[in-house]
């Protein structure tokens, strides 16, 4: 048996929803490329293009906007459980927890039907959204805002989080965003969800499992640690030294290099230029000008790209968005991923069990009775 670490390049699923080609750059979901997706779509139809295969027609779009809306909603039990949470909790540690309580209280709970995993996969996108931004309300000592159903998940969102209405061009960054980040094919989260749905567990487990894999910062928490390191470093005069130090050191530059692409990220241009725009529209340039900085010297020094959660760290933080909420924001969008790839796991399902090289001592060893050790 070859060793293969982290299962790097190993093919562990059929799959019709996210196609990577890391050599020339190219992410598409459902054929469709990542690029045409940001410029033209919105999340809702992304979310449609993901779990029917199909981009939607006109009717067909707007009811899946309606449904998602209406589903924004949380039952009051998780209202409280938030609220408990808010005082002592981080963020994701909330989330992990709220969407595993979600199970008792979805109408669907005890339904696998294609149908009941349906609604279930739509229910979960409109709760996960109003249970981050409600969290962050009320670790504010704030009341959280109800969701108004007639607005879009993005607009939404943000008046859920900050209790106004945003900027027209902030919606449409964090709706670009929310794009961007809605599925990539196999990663950590993704894997996890489809081992958890694998066993014919229930939805809620598996988007579960995917939360507690998204937690970590080699896969979701990395933006988070680009903007400490921003922070750290302090001003565009200090960017050279600080990082070549760091370099220097061997250490790792959170948010360059990615286990697939071998060139620059897709989603990185996109993001790039979101970051650039938001930041001459608001006049508050910094923390882009040092995103800029420090991803020439580590494309010069290391020969490495920016990914998706480089640029994605200064954008978020221009919206008015708190660093621990990155990672939440993330799920807000991959939510859409994770059920898609949860309902073709159903689809055509088959146990997820891998095998592992042993390394351990050779056999047989004697076993040693307790007096002669």
């Amino acid at each position: 048996m070859v060793e293969v670490r982290g299962l790097e390049d190993v093919i562990a699923a059929d799959s019709s929803i996210c196609y990577i080609d890391g050599a020339r750059g190219i992410l598409s979901y459902r054929g469709i490329d990542i690029h045409e997706l940001a410029e033209k779509s919105s999340f809702e139809e992304v979310c449609f293009l993901l779990w029917e295969g199909r981009l939607p027609r006109a009717g067909e779009l707007s009811q899946i906007r309606e449904a998602i809306g209406r589903e924004r909603a949380l039952p009051a039990e998780t209202l409280e459980l938030l609220e408990r949470f808010s005082g002592r909790s981080a963020p994701m540690d909330a989330l992990r927890t709220v969407v595993s309580s979600l199970s008792a209280t979805d109408p669907d709970a005890r339904d696998m039907s294609p149908a009941g995993n349906r609604r279930k996969a739509v229910r979960l996108t409109g709760q996960i959204a109003t249970a981050v931004a409600a969290f962050h309300r009320l670790r504010q000592g704030k009341n959280a805002v109800p969701p108004d159903p007639g607005r879009t998940h993005a607009d939404d969102f943000l008046r859920m989080l900050n209790g106004e209405t945003a900027r027209s061009s902030a919606v449409r960054s964090l709706d670009i965003a929310l794009v961007l980040h809605a599925d990539h094919e196999l990663n950590a989260s993704t894997f996890a969800a489809r081992v958890t749905a694998a066993t014919l567990s229930d939805m809620h487990s598996a988007i579960t499992s995917a939360i507690g894999t998204l937690k970590g910062p080699l896969h979701g928490g990395a933006n988070e640690e680009v903007l400490k390191m921003l922070i750290e470093i302090g001003s565009l005069d200090k960017v050279d030294d600080d990082i070549h130090a760091r370099l220097e050191r061997r250490e790792k530059i959170m948010g360059f290099g990615h286990r697939v692409y071998t060139t620059e990220d897709p989603r990185a241009t996109h993001l790039r230029a979101m970051s650039k725009d938001v930041a001459e529209s608001s006049g508050e340039t910094k923390w882009y000008d040092m995103s800029r900085r420090v991803e020439k010297i580590v494309n010069e020094e290391k020969k490495l790209n920016a990914n998706v959660d480089f640029y994605s760290a200064s954008l978020y933080s221009m919206l008015g968005l708190s660093p621990d909420l990155f990672t939440p924001i993330f799920a807000v969008s991959r939510i859409s991923g994770w059920t898609a790839h949860v309902l073709e796991q159903y689809a055509n399902n088959r146990l997820i069990r891998p095998r592992a090289e042993y390394t351990g001592p050779p056999y047989p060893q004697p076993y040693v009775p307790i007096e002669s050790r």
